[in-house]
């Protein structure tokens, strides 16, 4: 079933949905549902899986540089085929420009509609470790407006080389990527909010935002981007602070700001149990607030571990 379809179906209530991380190098599959099933009992009706390009380190091989190509993680498509046969439960693969030639996009949307996935993530991907600026893939797209374009023709029959006429052809639910405190490489929020216009008007069906940790940021963003014509459902990406290097690293990595409020409590703390909790009992509180402001889902990104979701959503599902 379609994410917006979801939404209808809900009449208005908050919905409870996560994203999932495969686990580098693939390990074992258990450890995967060991994550995911604390989560079952507040009734996810879609879960996101994220997707890595591929990566590679070059190593001196006697004063020569040789590239080596490093997979760290397993394949997106057959993580979700996995946990949508076991839970019964959507899943979304994101499909990202980096790393893909618009063939290689195209051969993944086909097989997501062979086993019955209704929804995709359109991102554009983030730079590669060794690149200053990301650099679209030879044969792929630059911008995820392409790739929705992409994805919108193929739902209308529409193939890179032929327009095929099927009866049973793909009608995916669409989502993008907005950003409350801008993207990092964006000049302005009003800029950001424009590439994300025409992402919409490109054919994109809802927007997940990146994770924000003051609400304020949140309202904001929905405001101007309504204020835009922007109609299509937001919803808030949020993620507990977990340890103390999230202080640095989350800002350094999503150029987002931490309230002075959420640093002065970790701040207090003696052990990363303790900001553990922290992080727990400010979402609780975050995630309450944006109840009370009527989003249509509220999506955490657990980042391989479900502990601290579990205990968020208890209090709130």
């Amino acid at each position: 079933m379609k994410v917006t379809d979801h939404l209808k179906n809900a009449n208005g209530k908050t919905l409870f949905s996560f994203e999932i991380i495969p686990p580098k190098k693939g390990k074992n599959i258990q450890e995967l549902y060991d994550n995911i099933d604390p989560l079952i009992e507040f009734n996810p009706p879609f879960i996101d899986v994220t997707t890595s390009r591929e990566e590679y380190i070059y190593i001196d091989k006697e004063g020569l540089f040789d590239r080596k190509i490093t997979r760290m993680r397993p394949g997106t498509l057959g993580i979700c085929a996995a946990i949508k046969h076991k839970y019964e439960v959507d899943t979304i693969p994101h499909v990202l420009c980096g790393g893909f030639t618009k063939e290689e996009t195209e051969y993944l949307l086909v097989d997501c509609h062979y086993l019955g996935i209704d929804n995709v993530m359109a991102l554009r991907g983030d730079t590669m470790s060794h690149q200053k600026y990301f650099e679209p893939t030879k044969g792929g797209h630059n911008y995820a407006t392409d790739l929705v374009q992409q994805i919108n023709k193929l739902n209308k029959g529409q193939y890179l080389h032929d327009v095929v006429e099927v009866d049973n052809t793909p009608d995916f639910c669409i989502g993008v990527a907005g950003y409350p405190e801008k993207h990092i490489e964006s000049p302005s929020l009003h800029s950001d909010l424009l590439r994300l216009k025409e992402k919409v008007d490109a054919g994109a069906d809802y927007v997940v935002t990146q994770m924000f940790f003051d609400n304020q940021r949140y309202f904001e963003f929905v405001k101007r981007a309504r204020e835009m014509g922007i109609t299509v459902p937001i919803i808030p990406g949020i993620k507990p602070l977990a340890v103390e290097k999230h202080l640095q690293l989350l800002p350094q990595v999503f150029k987002i700001d931490l309230p002075e409020a959420l640093i002065k409590e970790v701040n207090k703390c003696s052990s990363n149990a303790q900001i553990r909790q922290v992080g727990v009992e400010w979402t609780i509180q975050q995630s309450k607030e944006l109840l009370d402001f009527g989003v249509p889902v509220l999506h955490y990104y657990s980042m391989g571990k479900s502990d601290n979701i579990k205990a968020i959503a208890s209090q709130l599902f």
